[in-house]
């Protein structure tokens, strides 16, 4: 993105700039135009969950039944919430952790939790990046390694080149390609073997590409995104054009739409589609935010977040489309079942779709353009990713890390090295079972428990009456009753029985026919404990530095120290707001010192 003014400074002019709320903002760089911010929302939205996880549960979930719940959850949840966070984010003018620390200061925790996720997340997620150049580079081989059985990492009498149907000793050629070739797998996680060296290079490009992309800021993140985010649109037509003409697509397609009405009665169903629209949209990351903060002062958000909802939404059915027809096309040359092929996880992008691709007419073309659209839609999720952590370490250690790394391009080489260094363990022979831990207990427990204090926080604790009277402040006009309904009551109930579904119904961890071992299941709850376990740790300091009885320094920590009378532009309607501002003021103890981080 370009910013309406200069943004390369030292670390030590860093903090100055982002870290003051009552100011107007006019030290912060902001977006040169609207555009660029959409286009970073909706690629940070818009990632590879959209092509793998949603069409398998549309289909498992009731097909075109399912279209049903998940739109529900989009406008009951997945608006509401972006919304709300676009909100904290351009009011505040903060990042996440100084958004919190400002608005429930007992909940700062949360915004540091968001930084440490974000982190841990990206660490594992390049992991998939690397696995997609591995493959977009063997893709232009003459013969696609992964289409045939005559192969030195094919198992001899055990290899069929194509879909072995329900055949329980026979695996697919592309099955083969992807566990003895590119994870080299083991039988477990005990045995970590050694460094797969191949991937190893293909995971230091993937970080060498986003440090490159992300060196300078979000001002040449912005840049990147108007390809990034635009060019899997012409890829995913591409090759719905293509691939609807083939033999078999349509009765692909209607197994993917087709509504099986029993499942709406299924709370597993409802789950779901809220859980699904709840990690596509990004929330509880603290990227939405950090990029909110970007904008101006009365930047018109509800428009935003409607066309990133309905974009990733939209994106979700087509990639459900494209996926769906090729399997029907699979299904039709193989005389097999659709659902004898479909998969979920990156099964389905690392193995039935490449030997989807081997199969098509013109396949030289259209395999390395798959590639490509995989990575553009990883590249730009892991772009804010990283950014969330680089915005921290500058706001609250700009001044102390300037000491050593006097550029912001020295302090992005560490982040990004770090996590270079972090995804070994998933590059190692048995790196597969370290990705399915991390992934499970980092992207589905953890995340969600963090979602719903941030909920609490925000929409509970502060208030959905402030939240409304900063949307006033920006935009002229309060948020409707759709939106105080769903920040008071949908949002934090639908949150909560996502959580207690998810425990109620918690298996023990699986790779396929793999158990995993008690100490590895150990070592995922305390993978969940790394992020969450700052919000009670960061509400202890703060009851513990306030003063005065334990019920006075709760309710100074429960005070918000956002200033929400100062940062108003516009002063006639700061006079006409006054008496509301009052109203809801009037019960709260604002303390006069800075509220410091739980680091």
């Amino acid at each position: 993105m370009e910013f309406a003014e200069e943004n390369s400074k030292p670390l030590s002019d860093a903090k100055g700039s982002t870290d003051c709320p009552v100011d107007t903002g006019a030290q912060r760089p902001t977006w040169s135009g609207q555009l660029d911010f959409i286009l970073a929302t909706v690629g940070y939205a818009v990632g590879l969950g959209n092509v793998w996880r949603f069409p398998y549960l549309c289909y498992s979930s009731g097909g075109g039944a399912f279209i049903i719940p998940y739109l529900v959850m989009v406008f009951l949840c997945g608006i509401p919430l972006l919304f709300m966070e676009f909100t904290v984010g351009q009011y505040s003018r903060l990042g996440s952790v100084h958004a919190f620390a400002k608005i429930c200061p007992l909940f700062k925790g949360v915004g540091l939790a968001t930084v440490v996720i974000s982190f841990v997340f990206c660490t594992f997620y390049n992991v998939l990046m690397g696995w997609a150049f591995f493959y977009f580079f063997n893709s232009f081989r003459e013969t696609l390694p992964w289409s045939s059985c005559n192969n030195t990492w094919n198992v001899v009498g055990n290899c069929s080149s194509g879909f072995p149907g329900n055949s329980t000793h026979l695996q697919s050629s592309s099955q083969q390609f992807f566990d003895h070739k590119l994870l080299e797998k083991t039988s477990g996680i005990e045995e970590a073997g050694g460094l797969q060296w191949e991937v190893f290079g293909c995971l230091l490009f993937s970080w060498i590409i986003i440090y490159l992309c992300i060196f300078k800021g979000v001002k040449s993140t912005g840049k990147v995104v108007y390809f990034t985010a635009v060019f899997p649109y012409f890829i995913l037509f591409a090759l719905l054009i293509n691939n609807i003409q083939l033999p078999g697509a349509k009765e692909g397609i209607l197994y993917f739409i087709t509504p099986v009405w029993s499942k709406l009665f299924e709370i597993k169903v409802w789950v779901n589609a809220a859980a699904q629209v709840f990690n596509s949209l990004g929330i509880a990351f603290g990227c939405m935010i950090s990029m909110a903060s970007y904008n101006k002062f009365n930047n018109n958000i509800t428009r935003d977040v409607l066309i990133v909802s309905l974009v990733n939404s939209f994106t979700s059915i087509l990639a459900g489309l494209v996926i769906f027809s090729a399997i029907g096309y699979m299904s039709f040359k193989h005389n097999l079942p659709v659902d004898n092929i479909a998969t979920d996880g990156p099964g389905l992008v690392f193995v039935v779709y490449p030997e989807v691709l081997s199969t098509m007419p013109g396949y030289q073309f259209w395999t390395p353009l798959f590639f490509i659209m995989l990575l553009c839609l990883g590249l730009d999720s892991q772009f804010g990713n990283v950014e969330v952590v680089v915005t921290f370490l500058k706001d609250e250690f700009g001044v102390k890390v300037s000491r050593y790394l006097k550029r912001e391009e020295l302090l992005v080489l560490v982040v990004c090295f770090v996590g270079l260094l972090l995804g070994i363990p998933h590059v190692t022979q048995g790196g597969i079972y370290v990705f399915q831990l991390m992934d499970h207990y980092t992207a589905v427990g953890s995340l969600i428990f963090l979602a719903f204090f941030e909920v609490v926080a925000v929409c509970w604790i502060f208030g959905v009456s402030r939240l409304s009277l900063m949307v006033k402040r920006m935009r002229g006009e309060s948020p409707s009753l759709f939106f105080h309904l769903c920040w008071l009551l949908f949002c934090p109930l639908l949150i909560l029985c996502i959580l207690v579904s998810s425990i109620v119904q918690y298996k023990p961890l699986r790779y396929g026919e793999y158990m995993y071992p008690l100490w590895a299941e150990v070592v995922g709850w305390v993978v969940s404990l790394v992020s969450i376990v700052w919000i009670p740790l960061c509400a202890v300091h703060e009851i513990y530095n306030s003063k005065g009885s334990l019920l006075q320094r709760i309710k100074t920590a429960v005070a918000p120290t956002l200033d929400l009378d100062a940062m108003d532009p516009h002063p006639k309607k700061q006079e006409a707001d006054k008496p509301v501002l009052e109203k809801l003021l009037r019960s709260s103890v604002y303390p006069e010192s800075e509220n410091q981080l739980c680091v």
